[in-house]
């Protein structure tokens, strides 16, 4: 057995986990939503009865050209550039962090208005908990972005440079496919 599929093999373990953990994330946020779906249970009472901050849709086009330049960095990876790979990973993490911030600043717009964490209205309090349990997620996201992007600095075998691509990949695209959904979602409850 040559080292590169040595390589491959004793990293497949570690991928089907990713694959796991994604799975279980998708779970959560699924098992929120429908927590939400149960609580308001079609009561308008019980809705979210707020307009939402346009902060989330500005966060949604940063989240999106974040995918974008993700995408371009293990592109780059594949092709041996890790120059590009580097410039690629940079700009991913700088639009993670200002995703990050637009979405603090879109809970600053709804305490000005009124919507707090603890409310008669639990609808409205699953805004926070749907946002911040995706910021919890954006944030491991961009320490995995960021130790793929010192590892891609380092003299390390391309196998495994493309590997830490892939994971940081993988989970930086779910973590936008996520908060896609519950903007939507968000959206069509508002």
């Amino acid at each position: 057995m040559t080292q590169l599929q040595e390589d491959r093999y004793n990293l497949a373990p570690k991928k089907f986990n990713m694959w796991i953990f994604i799975f279980t994330s998708f779970m959560f946020f699924a098992a929120l939503t429908s927590g939400f779906i149960v609580y308001a249970g079609g009561s308008a009472a019980r809705g979210l009865n707020i307009k939402l901050p346009d902060a989330f849709m500005y966060s949604t086009g940063v989240i999106v050209l974040s995918s974008i330049t993700m995408f371009l960095a293990s592109r780059a990876a594949k092709a041996l550039d890790r120059g590009k790979q580097q410039i690629y990973l940079t700009l991913t993490i700088i639009l993670g962090i200002a995703f990050f911030i637009i979405q603090l600043s879109a809970w600053s717009y709804l305490i000005k208005n009124g919507v707090y964490f603890s409310n008669p209205n639990a609808s409205q309090s699953f805004i926070y908990v749907f946002t911040g349990m995706h910021l919890l997620h954006i944030f491991a996201g961009l320490l995995l972005l960021a130790h793929t992007l010192w590892r891609s600095t380092r003299s390390i075998e391309q196998v495994k440079n493309l590997y830490s691509m892939q994971m940081s990949s993988i989970f930086w695209h779910f973590v936008d496919i996520i908060w896609i959904y519950l903007y939507v979602f968000l959206l069509l409850n508002q």
